[in-house]
């Protein structure tokens, strides 16, 4: 862990989070927590939580990069959330985060970042995703057989992630898509909808992703269909001007 890497600084957005319709905390100077093994936390001044809905947890977690951080149980009404926040002792090569609270984000039923509701995670304001119109020719051949063909892909391009290949509807062969129930969700994006793809009577569950209702920064997504090579290898393959992407 001695490369470990912390970046603790404003956020300059009004974070709130709540649990049953009760703000928790509420903070225009709450700070952001990034952790270059993916981590990201906001951290609340203390005087910015509702403090008296928190108990102290016996449970501490002590590591020797993390330091010693301590548990709080959030009680609202019938609401009881075991460790559902925690702080920090003073740690060398740590910032000083003695005067911050922390929420687990699943511990909650809402986050905001001003009036927009934020999903899975804090977003990374160093983190890109870039949704380009391309004119490239991408297909999409799955079994041998191509489910999808097109010259008006539009490219995503995310910080640290491979790109995607997103395909208008109109250019797949919807024959060979089955609705999934399958969603996930993703701070960048908004939550994903799934397609299994069937072949030759063979089924590969979720296949394929779209968001029906992308957020606002994400509006290109909307109507645009992308294929998941990784979860079925060898079975999917994405040509791109006739290469292998």
């Amino acid at each position: 862990m001695a490369n470990q890497v912390w970046q603790f600084e404003p956020t300059h957005r009004w974070i709130r989070t709540s649990l049953a319709g009760v703000i928790v905390a509420d903070s225009k100077r709450a700070m952001l927590m990034i952790e270059s093994r993916g981590e990201l936390d906001y951290y609340f001044p203390i005087e910015d939580v509702r403090v008296d809905l928190l108990q102290p947890s016996d449970h501490v977690e002590t590591s020797g990069y993390r330091g010693t951080r301590r548990f709080w149980h959030l009680k609202l009404d019938d609401h009881f959330i075991e460790n559902a926040a925690w702080t920090y002792d003073q740690h060398e090569g740590r910032p000083d985060l003695t005067k911050h609270i922390a929420f687990r984000w699943n511990a909650m039923d809402q986050w905001c970042e001003e009036e927009e509701e934020a999903f899975l995670h804090p977003r990374n304001p160093h983190h890109r995703v870039d949704t380009l119109p391309s004119s490239r020719h991408v297909e999409v051949i799955v079994d041998g057989v191509k489910v999808a063909d097109t010259m008006r892909p539009y490219l995503l391009f995310e910080t640290g992630l491979r790109t995607r290949y997103y395909i208008p509807e109109q250019d797949l062969d919807e024959e060979h898509l089955l609705p999934s129930l399958t969603h996930s969700v993703c701070p960048y994006k908004g939550t994903a909808s799934y397609y299994s793809v069937a072949v030759d009577g063979d089924e590969l569950p979720d296949a394929a992703w779209y968001y029906p209702d992308p957020i606002p920064e994400s509006p290109k997504l909307k109507g645009l269909v992308a294929f998941w090579p990784e979860k079925h290898k060898g079975r999917i393959q994405i040509l791109v001007d006739g290469q292998p992407a």
